[in-house]
C-alpha cells in the first residue's frame, strides 16, 4: 500500500486547511483509514479514523472542528480542519490498516501543518 498525503501548510489561527490522502496498491481488506499527528516533542496521537462500517473516531482535541470523509471510488480520505489553533501544529500522517490474513499497518510520509498565533 502506498499513501500519498497532501494539503499541509502554514495557516493563521482560526483558519482552515484540508488534508488529502490517496491510497494505492493492495488496499483490499482495508479496515481503517485516517490521520494521526505528532507535535514536536510529543507522542503521535489520533486525529481521526474511519473504520469499516462507517464508524468515525475523532481525537478529543479536534472534536467539533475537524471532519473526516472518504471517497471510496478514489480511495482517498480527506481531513477538513477548521478553527485551527497553534496547538494543532505538527506533522500529520495518513494511516491505513488492512486485514486479510494478518493485520498490516501503513503510514504516509507525513505532511506539516503549522498554525501561527
Amino acid at each position: 500500500v502506498q499513501l500519498q498525503a497532501s494539503g499541509g501548510g502554514l495557516v493563521q489561527a482560526g483558519g482552515s486547511l484540508t488534508l488529502s490522502c490517496a491510497a494505492s496498491g493492495s488496499i483490499v481488506g482495508t479496515n481503517i483509514m485516517g490521520w494521526y499527528r505528532q507535535a514536536p516533542g510529543k507522542q503521535r496521537e489520533l486525529v481521526a479514523t474511519l473504520a469499516r462500517g462507517g464508524i468515525i473516531t475523532y481525537g478529543d482535541a479536534v472534536k467539533g472542528r475537524f471532519v473526516l470523509s472518504r471517497d471510496s471510488a478514489s480511495n482517498t480520505v480527506d481531513l477538513q480542519m477548521t478553527s485551527l489553533k497553534p496547538e494543532d501544529t505538527g506533522v500529520y500522517y495518513c494511516y491505513v490498516q488492512t486485514f486479510l490474513v494478518h493485520k498490516l499497518e501503513y503510514w504516509g510520509q507525513g505532511t506539516l501543518v503549522t498554525v501561527s498565533s
